[in-house]
C-alpha cells in the first residue's frame, strides 16, 4: 500500500530534535573524502530547521597561482627517472628473455604521468608563494547546501571561472602551478529562516588553511603545471580559465580536478584589454586528488 506522504513528513519531524551539529568533515581542498554527504543527511533528518546550528557554519574554497618551482621540478625528475627505468627494463627483457614489452609502453607512460605530473600534492606554502589575489571558487552555507553542492564544482558555476593578473616586478616567478585551500567560519546563521529564529553566536571563530595561516593538518593542495609559465620583468602575465571538480568513477570519496587555462602577456601599466605581447593556446589538465 502506498505510503501517505504527510505521514512520512510527520515521522521525519519527530527526529528533528538536535540543537547543534558539530562535525570535522573537511578534507583536502575541503571536499576530498566526500564526508559532506553524510553531514547533509544528518542535518536534514535530525537538526531543528528553525533554530538549529551547524558548526562550522560556512565554508569557502580558494584558488590561486603559485611559485613552487623546486617541488614542480622534483615531480618532473621523478617522472623522467621512471620512464628511464622503463626503457632499461624493456631493453633487458628483450635481450635476456626475447620478450618485447614495448607494447605496454603507452599505458606505463600514462600511469606514470598521472602519478608524478597530474596528481595534486599536499604542501605548506609560504605566503609569498601566492602570486596573485586568490579567488573564491565555491561557498557553502552549511544550513542550506545540498547533496548536489557537495559533489564538486561544475564548469557552469560562475565561481568556477578565474582571471589572474601577475605583475612580474612584484613577485618571484615563474608560475609553477595553482593551489587550492579553504576557510571555515563558526558564526550565526545567515539564511533567511535562521536569521530570524536561530540564536545568535556572540563570539564567531574562523579557521583558515591558507598559506598565511601557517601549518594545518589540511595544508594546501598544489596542482603543478607540466611546463611553468615564465614571468618577464616589466610585463604583466594574465592567466584566465576555469576549474572543475568531480568525483572519480572508481572511488566516490576521491576527486578529479580539471583545470583549463590560457596565458597572455602585456606591458605592465597597459590596460587589461590593451595591446597583448603574447598569447598562448588553451591548455587543459586533469589532476587526481589522491
Amino acid at each position: 500500500e502506498p505510503e501517505d506522504p504527510s505521514s512520512s513528513q510527520e515521522e521525519g519531524k519527530k527526529h528533528q530534535v538536535v540543537d547543534i551539529i558539530i562535525s570535522e568533515w573537511m578534507g583536502y581542498f575541503l571536499l576530498r573524502e566526500s564526508m559532506l554527504d553524510s553531514l547533509i543527511r544528518a542535518r536534514d533528518k535530525f537538526l531543528k530547521p528553525k533554530t538549529g546550528l551547524m558548526l562550522p557554519s560556512h565554508t569557502t574554497m580558494y584558488f590561486a597561482p603559485i611559485f613552487d618551482e623546486e617541488e614542480r621540478k622534483i615531480s618532473n625528475q621523478e617522472y623522467s627517472g621512471a620512464m628511464s627505468d622503463w626503457g632499461e627494463f624493456v631493453d633487458s627483457t628483450q635481450s635476456v628473455y626475447g620478450v618485447n614489452m614495448s607494447i605496454l609502453g603507452k599505458d606505463f607512460e600514462k600511469e606514470q604521468k598521472e602519478y608524478y605530473l597530474l596528481s595534486s600534492r599536499w604542501a605548506e606554502l609560504r605566503p609569498d608563494a601566492v602570486l596573485s589575489e586568490p579567488v573564491v571558487v565555491k561557498e557553502l552555507d552549511m544550513m542550506t547546501c545540498t547533496l548536489a553542492d557537495s559533489k564538486g564544482i561544475t564548469y557552469n558555476d560562475p565561481r568556477a571561472q578565474f582571471d589572474f593578473d601577475i605583475v612580474s616586478d612584484d613577485v618571484n616567478g615563474p608560475v609553477s602551478g595553482f593551489a587550492g585551500w579553504f576557510t571555515a567560519n563558526f558564526q550565526s546563521r545567515t539564511d533567511e529562516v535562521g536569521r530570524i529564529h536561530a540564536p545568535q553566536l556572540p563570539s564567531a571563530a574562523f579557521l583558515s588553511t591558507g598559506p598565511e595561516a601557517g601549518y594545518t593538518h589540511w595544508g594546501q593542495q598544489t596542482f603543478h603545471l607540466v611546463s611553468s609559465i615564465p614571468l618577464i620583468k616589466g610585463e604583466t602575465t594574465n592567466i584566465r580559465g576555469c576549474i572543475e571538480m568531480s568525483r572519480t568513477k572508481e572511488n566516490a570519496r576521491l576527486y578529479n580536478c580539471r583545470i583549463r587555462y590560457e596565458s597572455s602577456r602585456r606591458k605592465s601599466g597597459e590596460e587589461k584589454d590593451g595591446v597583448v605581447l603574447m598569447k598562448g593556446g588553451v591548455i587543459e589538465h586533469v589532476y587526481q586528488i589522491p
